[in-house]
């Protein structure tokens, strides 16, 4: 099996060549190119792909600092090919691996990622790497290989055009990307002037009222969501979408999926913390187009989710009902504390599916999480289960160790998330990497 620190590498180099063959050099603000220098160690370069805030500037110089292959495994002088994850059944049989979309990429574990730092950091990481490909590698990005290597966390400097490309917005092909932008973005602000002037109409006013009111409350602590101007990009957003899509209409908790998009889609353009940065200070052009590609994006996530949000918001129902029966599988005792004190999931599983665990999680660690959604095959709609069912039992001693209902209920209304970072999303999402295969890729063995 590939090894740990082979696997950073070949996703460091993969990156790498993404950034140099598909950045937009047209949205590029003046002075904001990276200086050039070495990596002292590869740890270096995995802590500055953490999140999209905890980055300084020595760390993004980092980021892009050339590898000489005399310091890579000899292995990756050929072309890297990811084996799929020997599947273990509990009886120590191993059967065929499953190739299939949701098995193609094993997680790191604990031990394995803790062991990964402490192998990077042995190693000295300097000279050039040279990449040898075809014209037509040079002139599409092959997906699936996008998503393997996305699955364990994507580079600050290449996620913008990674998650455009991962939605569906952005096409493979470089050569239709410029048009493709154009378009979609011309599209959407010919919405706006067709559409946007009706929110104060008898049919649209309550709608229009209902943003106008929570999007205030969108991470109220962030000072860069409570700037005017982006308040005001996030109303035509939600406005446009709502009036296009009748079936669901605005429904609270949507304003919260705008957010990821908006800061990675900023943070293209911004050096310094994007959660203070002044959006007006930007030129309007860039401005309308990071609106844009945020409202085009969100579009592609709530596509595959929607009915999370039609009327009666079955989705979320039914996900709150199949979340009961995981845990039920997975961990009685919290299952039976639950009924104990009469506890229902409705009560603060709704949440954690309306919003993706938005309102338990810092914006940076739900960008990470996203990172690996858009990897998955259903992340946002199947794979997010698995990450609920993890989440769950990622409390469980707190979780026993209350004695009464309203005890329960308030710590799961309030989780200690406040300093998570990398680190705990990247466990929290190997576990439910295991989960999902033990309880969606085999689920005749498990049964009850």
């Amino acid at each position: 099996m590939v090894s740990s620190l082979y696997q950073r590498h070949v996703d460091y180099i993969f990156f790498l060549r993404l950034f140099s063959l598909c950045r937009f050099p047209k949205d590029t603000p003046k002075g904001n190119n990276l200086k050039s220098k070495k990596a002292s160690s590869f740890h270096e370069f995995a802590r500055s792909t953490n999140d999209a805030w905890d980055i300084d500037d020595e760390d993004d110089e980092d980021l892009l600092a050339p590898i000489h292959p005399s310091s890579l495994p000899s292995a990756l002088h050929s072309v890297h090919q990811v084996p799929p994850l020997p599947l273990q059944q509990p009886s120590d049989t191993t059967r065929e691996p499953d190739t299939g979309p949701a098995d193609r990429l094993a997680p790191p574990t604990a031990e394995s990622c803790l062991q990964q730092e402490e192998d990077a950091d042995g190693g000295q990481v300097n000279g050039r790497v040279v990449v040898k490909s075809s014209s037509e590698a040079l002139l599409n990005t092959n997906t699936e290989e996008l998503r393997k290597h996305s699955w364990s966390g994507i580079p600050r400097e290449v996620r913008p055009i990674t998650w455009r490309l991962l939605s569906g917005y952005l096409p493979a092909n470089m050569e239709r990307r410029d048009l493709v932008l154009k378009r979609k973005r011309d599209e959407y602000f010919g919405f706006i002037e067709q559409y946007y002037h009706s929110r104060t109409d008898e049919t649209y006013k309550d709608t229009y009222r209902q943003i106008h009111i929570d999007i205030p409350r969108t991470n109220p602590l962030i000072p860069l969501f409570q700037q005017p101007t982006v308040q005001e990009v996030f109303e035509r957003i939600l406005f446009i979408w709502a009036i296009r899509h009748p079936a669901s209409g605005y429904v609270q908790g949507i304003n919260d999926l705008v957010t990821p998009f908006f800061v990675v889609f900023l943070s293209e353009f911004v050096e310094e913390d994007v959660e203070n940065f002044d959006v007006a200070s930007l030129p309007l052009n860039t401005q309308r187009n990071i609106e844009a590609d945020s409202f085009w994006c969100m579009t592609k996530l709530l596509d595959g989710i929607q009915d999370n949000y039609t009327f009666a918001q079955p989705g979320i129902q039914n996900n709150v009902k199949a979340l009961e029966e995981l845990v039920s599988r997975i961990d009685e005792d919290i299952h039976n504390y639950f009924k104990r004190y009469e506890v229902e999931y409705l009560q603060f599983a709704f949440r954690w599916m309306n919003n993706l665990l938005m309102r338990e999680l810092p914006l940076r660690c739900t960008i990470r999480l996203w990172d690996t959604y858009q990897a998955e095959q259903e992340g946002f709609s199947h794979f997010h289960l698995y990450v609920c069912a993890a989440f769950l039992i990622e409390w469980r001693k707190e979780i026993l160790s209350m004695v009464d209902f309203q005890g329960l209920l308030m710590l799961l209304q309030n989780l200690p998330t406040i300093h998570w970072g990398n680190e705990e999303v990247g466990l929290l999402l190997a576990e439910a990497y295991r989960l999902k295969y033990m309880f969606a890729d085999a689920p005749n063995h498990y049964r009850r």
